[in-house]
């Protein structure tokens, strides 16, 4: 019976909560009993002011200057962290006392400070609930008929039924409100004591609801972006900072054009791509820019995705359509010349054995056969990028097939007055050593040409994400946006004698090796040629024996 009686009655307030409650009743204390004290001084002030103090005035300040030391003691108590049903019990035991010490002092029955019960019995029920409200009220209403009586028997041994009525009937009225009050009060206190807990239920619902948004939006592989019609960032999620690679706090008051620059208007854009430069080089992205509604202010979302390495891999697999259709057409047309040009070559010979001594004649025929023996080496090197022999593969120490070549090609006359570095990790890859040494060739020699004298030429090979990464960068400088679209593609060469077949060569071996061949040129960083192999399968398995 008594447990589920107890069930019924609303629990007592946390410790942080009555904490918050206790702070404020101090407060409120101790500003009522400044209130107090300036009308005790108004009040002797204006009725004489040269005057002595009466007992009943010097009781009035005694008993006030008692409130402001226990407020002081209430408020070290609470400053020390013994927050606790005690302290609530002691706080309201203390005010029912004061009430009773002012009451007692300013005219007991005809007192006009019987109303500071009152108080108490509110105080009670804020900090005790409804059942210490009816305690605290029925305490509030014994102490004051203590006094009523003390009073009453104070004025007269037989006191006149007439004054025994009216002290009954203010005894009566104050119990009355005493217990009115309590219940008043101690309905109110339920009711807010559930709000409040309506409201924190309702914050954490909030904080949660916040939580799994921040969440949703840093997990989204989209860079979602919002600002102002002023172009203002207000929010940035991590996806974003990523494909613009920025750090967190780099974007505070920063603008968007700053971040996006040459972003469209504020205006609605369906869909857009933006080629923009980041920390991490240049990225080609797709955007939308709408309106964000619902915001009452004219906020506008930004969402963008990479699309760099799509369009990277959209132009190696048009590149790659285009040289197996013009290597169709080339080998063709090459086998098509090889006969012609040995007929006039044998002919040529011909008429160099005869002895002719017309030196014109001579001259002429030493020219046509150089020119027969230049033309036949582009026609077998043509014929090696349109129909470059199947790769004969095997295990290969990439390391030592580096550093013999390039120690090779430094007896190069491209090489001399150019500062060669090397950084060279041990990685194994199952490639034809001989096509590879031909990619580097091509890539070194490019690169010490590029240089020139004085300039730099850096060769790194490391192995990475089940790839073997062989790294070729010279300190020319950028190679023109123009260029570098078409830089792969078949004679097209900047050197003045050059073939333009070596670099589409070297693509065409690195293909067919199920490897990627790219390039990145700025004039700040200069240009670097990157070749991408698949690791031997050992070291594949090694390599994740060791991550694991």
């Amino acid at each position: 019976m008594t447990s589920s009686r107890a069930a019924v009655l609303p629990p007592l307030p946390g410790e942080p909560e009555l904490r918050v409650r206790l702070t404020w009743l101090t407060v409120f204390r101790t500003v009522a009993t400044s209130l107090l004290l300036a009308v005790f001084a108004l009040r002797l002030l204006a009725s004489s002011p040269t005057s002595e103090l009466s007992r009943q005035d010097t009781l009035g300040f005694v008993g006030i200057g008692t409130v402001y030391l226990l407020t002081l003691i209430y408020g070290l108590w609470l400053r020390r962290g013994q927050v606790g049903r005690v302290a609530a019990m002691v706080q309201v035991a203390g005010d029912v006392l004061i009430a009773s010490g002012l009451v007692s002092i300013t005219g007991g029955a005809d007192s006009p400070f019987s109303f500071t019960y009152s108080l108490a019995v509110i105080a009670a029920s804020i900090l005790l609930s409804q059942r210490g409200a009816f305690v605290t009220a029925a305490a509030c209403s014994g102490a004051y008929g203590a006094i009523v009586l003390t009073h009453l028997l104070r004025l007269s041994a037989h006191p006149p039924a007439a004054m025994v009525v009216r002290f009954s009937f203010t005894f009566a009225s104050n119990v009355l409100a005493h217990f009115l009050i309590a219940v008043l009060a101690g309905y109110l206190s339920r009711q807010l004591l559930a709000a409040g807990g309506r409201l924190s239920a309702s914050q954490a619902d909030l904080k949660r609801l916040a939580t799994l948004h921040e969440q949703i939006l840093d997990s989204t592989p989209s860079g979602l972006l919002t600002c102002e019609e002023d172009g203002s960032v207000t929010f940035i999620n991590r996806a974003a900072l990523s494909i613009l690679g920025l750090e967190e706090g780099a974007v505070s008051h920063r603008q968007v054009q700053e971040l996006l620059p040459g972003l469209p208007g504020m205006e609605r854009v369906p869909r857009s791509e933006l080629k923009v430069e980041t920390p991490k080089g240049p990225r080609i992205l797709g955007l939308t820019l709408a309106p964000l509604e619902g915001t009452g202010r004219a906020t506008r979302l930004i969402v963008f995705q990479d699309l760099t390495a799509l369009r990277r891999a959209e132009d190696e697999l048009r590149r790659a359509d285009r040289l197996a259709a013009l290597g169709t057409l080339a080998a063709q047309l090459a086998h098509e010349i090889r006969n012609p040009l040995a007929a006039m070559r044998g002919s040529a010979q011909m008429l160099a054995q005869d002895g002719s001594e017309d030196p014109g004649v001579s001259r002429l025929t030493a020219i046509l056969l150089r020119e027969s023996d230049r033309l036949s080496r582009l026609v077998e090197e043509f014929l090696r990028f349109a129909r470059p022999p199947k790769p004969v593969r095997r295990g290969v120490e990439l390391e030592q097939l580096v550093q013999e070549t390039m120690e090779m090609l430094q007896t190069d006359p491209l090489s001399r007055g150019v500062e060669l570095e090397m950084d060279l990790r041990p990685v194994s890859a199952t490639v034809d050593p001989d096509q590879l040494r031909q990619v580097l060739l091509n890539l070194a020699r490019n690169a010490f040409e590029a240089a020139g004298a004085g300039g730099r030429v850096r060769v790194s090979l490391a192995g990475e994400g089940g790839m073997a990464r062989l790294c070729v960068w010279d300190s020319a400088g950028a190679i023109p946006e123009s260029h570098l679209g078409r830089i792969f593609e078949p004679f097209f060469t900047t050197r003045s004698g050059g073939t333009g077949l070596g670099l589409a060569t070297a693509y065409s071996i690195v293909r067919s090796h199920e490897g990627r061949l790219q390039v990145t040129s700025t004039p700040e960083a200069g240009t670097e040629f990157t070749v991408e192999l698949p690791l031997a399968a050992e070291e594949v398995q090694g390599a994740r024996a060791s991550s694991g």
